[in-house]
């Protein structure tokens, strides 16, 4: 029998039982349109994720305090470890990183005429915007002389000059006032939007380091150092120069946990990608059991169709229908079943996705890949769940067939 009349006599046992048909390939559609929907947000968070690493700067090495060190958490108030010197020497020895910048930070209220707004302040040099891709819209960025002078000027996001001024003023060349120390606006940044988490990436106030550090948290040492390395084939190098010159300044002891520690933006990356590729494989899993039901349900639907034309089946082999015959017809039977439903499954998973992103604004990416996958899953599924009843159709006596009821 070829696989046209095959086809042709699965269609017509189909159509007759058409609600029963339906049913069964309803299990699969809904298991094939939720992993397509699960793996398209797994996969969308994963992209949304990596693309705001990135963003947060350019080959970005940091360097921090451990504040977890020997096991205890000493806390952020209570690390001195790094100082200037550290930076200077970073910046003047490295020879795989393109600038350096110390980092101070401090939370505060800023305050314009009647309107006031909580910020965090962040101090840096003149390569801090480089390294993080801060871009300037309007205005200029800080000199050496600021950073010299500890001059009281800063440069401020979008949403801070929406919620300071509310008459459409232009802010450049405006006084701020920071914790009552009065700031000039030298400049305004490019808006970066919000983060996949839904951090306000344009609420930020940036200032030179040394007023952040002398003229509001009054320390002398630094929170944390910011590098960017030639490029991120150089990240390894970068760190392992960072790290020999902080060892010898700080006189780290062999075998002891160091006061310090250094991370490159490919090893965040690469901790994001492994907890987000864990994540989106458990949703598709999870997901995945929907196919696993839909598949049963195959299986049963073909028993009772096995069942149901016994008779016809001994008709069809005491006329010369051979064993395999009977096995292809039911098997085809079953591959259709799960075939069809996966294609319905995948449009319908696909279009509620882009509903998903259109409605909620999440990153929602239907990839390739879980397309194929489901495609594949569900054909495997069919022959799987469809073989055990077809063979039990081919196995069948003709003339105990013939005499079923």
């Amino acid at each position: 029998m070829n696989i046209k009349n095959l086809i042709s006599i699965a269609l017509r046992a189909l159509i007759n039982n058409k609600m029963r048909g339906f049913l069964t390939m309803l299990g699969i559609i809904i298991g094939v349109s939720s992993v397509i929907i699960m793996l398209a947000i797994g996969e969308g968070s994963k992209q949304s994720i990596t693309g705001e690493i990135s963003n947060m700067g350019s080959n970005m090495i940091m360097v921090q305090p451990n504040y977890n060190r020997e096991g205890v958490s000493k806390g952020a108030s209570s690390m001195e470890s790094l100082k200037i010197k550290d930076y200077k020497e970073i910046e003047l020895e490295c020879q795989y990183i393109t600038g350096a910048s110390p980092y101070v930070t401090a939370s505060g209220q800023l305050i314009f005429g009647s309107n006031n707004h909580p910020i965090r302040v962040e101090g840096g040099n003149e390569n801090y915007l480089d390294i993080r891709k801060y871009t300037i819209q309007d205005g200029v960025g800080f000199t050496q002389s600021d950073i010299k002078n500890s001059a009281k000027v800063c440069i401020i996001g979008k949403t801070v000059v929406e919620k300071l001024f509310t008459n459409d003023e232009d802010p450049i060349g405006k006084i701020i006032r920071y914790n009552n120390i009065p700031f000039q606006i030298i400049g305004v940044l490019k808006s970066k939007g919000s983060s996949t988490f839904g951090q306000d990436q344009d609420d930020v106030m940036l200032a030179p380091y040394t007023t952040v550090q002398k003229r509001i948290v009054a320390i002398d040492h630094l929170h944390a150092i910011f590098a960017s390395s030639l490029s991120a084939e150089y990240s390894s190098k970068a760190m392992s120069e960072i790290t020999d010159i902080l060892e010898r300044n700080h006189k780290s002891e062999e075998g002891k946990e160091s006061d310090f520690t250094v991370e490159s933006q490919e090893q965040i990356l690469e901790q994001i990608n492994t907890i987000t590729t864990f994540i989106t494989i458990l949703l598709g899993s999870i997901a995945g059991i929907s196919l696993l039901v839909g598949g049963i349900g195959i299986m049963n639907i073909m028993y009772v169709s096995v069942t149901e034309r016994t008779k016809e089946i001994g008709l069809r082999m005491s006329v010369g229908a051979r064993g395999k015959d009977i096995l292809s017809q039911f098997l085809v039977e079953a591959i259709i079943i799960s075939i069809t439903g996966g294609l319905i499954g995948i449009l319908f998973g696909s279009g509620v996705s882009y509903i998903i992103r259109l409605a909620s604004g999440w990153a929602v990416t239907v990839s390739t890949f879980s397309v194929l996958l489901s495609f594949a899953v569900c054909t495997i599924t069919g022959i799987f769940f469809g073989w055990y009843p077809a063979k039990k159709a081919a196995n069948l006596d003709p003339i105990e067939a013939i005499r079923y009821e």
